[in-house]
């Protein structure tokens, strides 16, 4: 059974209208349940009048994988995706005390595109609950001027945290998704702001 989230009103609009939201799916594995994960982030993260979500999911990125000096047309279109957003839900599982380098490599396939821009994680996994590949997006992102929140969606698969049809049923990830969700408004309203008055340095 899911948990719906209560919302007594929605959130205004920010100054220069909703913050465009781009959310991650992580994960290209066959089977995984990183889709189910950023459906239940998405459907919370769309009732809110203060942001715009584009789901972006990695599997139908067209990367090459050598990332050559002359970009793709995959690779110009991901770049233009990463610039356009003012800020990013990312949605990983852990895989061996990690990111899956499917992520990593989407992540590095552009630079200058994530400045000055806040992430939230969604992450999950065993016994873990995901922290470990949640810890490692933030040395990632720290090298790209990225503000990654301190707050932390984890879902354990071994806890019980989604239900039989795959949809997340844990009461204090609904909670913790809405305030991250709140801080990521908070931050990408802000380094918008931010960006418009002055360019960031490069």
């Amino acid at each position: 059974m899911s948990t719906a989230l209560e919302l007594p009103d929605p959130r205004p609009t920010a100054s220069g209208g909703p913050l465009r939201v781009a959310l991650v799916i992580g994960s290209v594995r066959e089977g995984r349940v990183g889709s189910s994960v950023a459906r239940w982030a998405a459907s919370h993260a769309e009732r809110r009048a203060d942001l715009q979500i584009d789901v972006v999911d990695l599997r139908d990125l067209d990367l090459p994988p050598d990332l050559p000096d002359d970009p793709t047309p995959g690779l110009r279109a991901w770049a233009e995706r990463v610039e356009g957003a003012d800020a990013f839900v990312v949605v990983t599982p852990e895989y061996n005390r990690g990111i899956p380098a499917s992520l990593k490599h989407a992540i590095d396939a552009v630079r200058q595109e994530w400045f000055a821009k806040p992430v939230a994680v969604v992450a999950y996994g065993g016994k873990a609950r995901g922290l470990r590949a949640a810890e490692q997006l933030r040395l990632v992102f720290g090298e790209l001027h990225v503000q990654v929140l301190r707050d932390t969606v984890c879902l354990g698969l071994e806890d019980g945290a989604l239900d039989e049809n795959g949809w997340v049923c844990d009461p204090g990830a609904v909670r913790a998704l809405e305030l991250a969700l709140d801080r990521l408004a908070w931050w990408g309203t802000a380094l918008r702001a931010a960006r418009t008055e002055q360019p960031y340095v490069r």
